[in-house]
């Protein structure tokens, strides 16, 4: 079968928007609310089904017994394309808040679940038929955060195994206000055949800072940036994007590659939720298909780009050629 492989947090959000953000110990109407599949492996696998239902995607990780895991699963199988045999029902499933205001500012609160206690017995190669697997996010997976006295972490483990087995490997971390990244994320990049991140977790990885206080880009830190992420061990392609532009070097190649994002019409953009999981979906989908850096960096940007219009993650995703096109014709 083959194809492309996502592993990790499998994640319910559910969405609140309310009137304000309270005080402590104040209250705040909720005015609407909705569940929407969300975390790496729901928003890659779903989006990489709209855009190729020819791509054969297997899902890899755990949802909870309840019913929360029943709505993951039950919308999988609108999606012939995913097979869903490598997830194990047990516990409950992870769940996120998120509270949105009216200028659009959210505030999230999530809940581990069962994807806390997600560990490498739980990756049976004998079943897993693919040509990649992407697994993540790096600091929001306790029990793949571990550490692993042969391999450094239990994720390094996997992604050694995956290896092995001719599974070419990609990791994507979270976006997390702490200093763990420098401590485990370095161990999984000697690993990793792929590293897609944003400048956050990229500065915070290496130390290198691609925004000031202000918020400005530092021009002259990003390609030193990529750099010292794919200098970390990372074998093939190493990945940064943020809103302005997308920045790439392949190893293999040895060519380092810039490009700026996508402008998007006025009034386009609903919301930003899933576009940096739609950025890696269009990394991976051009890895897939054997296309060069600079090629893929411009499709996944596009996709990353069209996925502003919709509310949630996958919402606005359509067949790859669609987006390309209607990409094209913006001006």
């Amino acid at each position: 079968m083959s194809g492309i492989a996502f592993a990790g947090n499998i994640i319910v959000d559910h969405l609140k928007f309310v009137k304000t953000w309270p005080v402590q110990g104040a209250l705040s109407k909720v005015d609407r609310q909705s569940f929407v599949l969300g975390g790496l492996v729901n928003n890659c696998a779903i989006d990489l089904a709209k855009l190729d239902p020819s791509v054969p995607i297997q899902i890899i990780g755990r949802v909870g017994d309840d019913a929360k895991g029943d709505l993951i699963l039950d919308t999988y199988a609108g999606y012939p394309s995913v097979d869903t045999g490598n997830v194990k029902r047990v516990g409950e499933t992870a769940f996120t808040d998120v509270l949105t205001t009216p200028d659009g500012s959210r505030t999230f609160f999530t809940f581990m679940g069962c994807n806390a206690d997600l560990v490498p017995d739980d990756f049976d190669f004998d079943r897993i038929d693919a040509d990649i697997l992407h697994v993540g996010y790096i600091l929001l997976l306790d029990g793949m955060d571990a550490p692993d006295p042969e391999y450094g972490t239990a994720l390094c483990r996997v992604l050694a195994r995956a290896r092995e087995r001719g599974i070419a490997t990609s990791v994507d971390v979270v976006s997390e206000d702490s200093y763990r990244y420098s401590e485990i994320v370095p161990h999984a990049l000697k690993y990793a055949d792929y590293c897609i991140m944003n400048e956050v977790e990229a500065g915070r990885t290496t130390g290198i800072e691609m925004r000031e206080g202000s918020g400005k880009i530092i021009e002259g830190n990003i390609e030193k940036g990529v750099r010292a992420l794919a200098a970390m061990g990372v074998h093939r392609w190493t990945v940064v994007h943020m809103p302005e532009l997308s920045a790439a070097y392949d190893a293999q190649a040895g060519q380092y590659h810039v490009a700026p994002s996508k402008r998007v019409p006025d009034g386009y953009i609903k919301s930003t939720v899933g576009a940096g999981d739609a950025f890696a979906v269009g990394v991976l989908y051009g890895a897939y298909n054997g296309w060069d850096i600079e090629k893929t960096i411009d499709a996944a940007s596009a996709i990353a780009a069209y996925s502003l219009a919709g509310a949630a993650a996958s919402d606005a995703i359509r067949p790859f050629d669609e987006i390309m096109a209607e990409v094209g014709s913006w001006q």
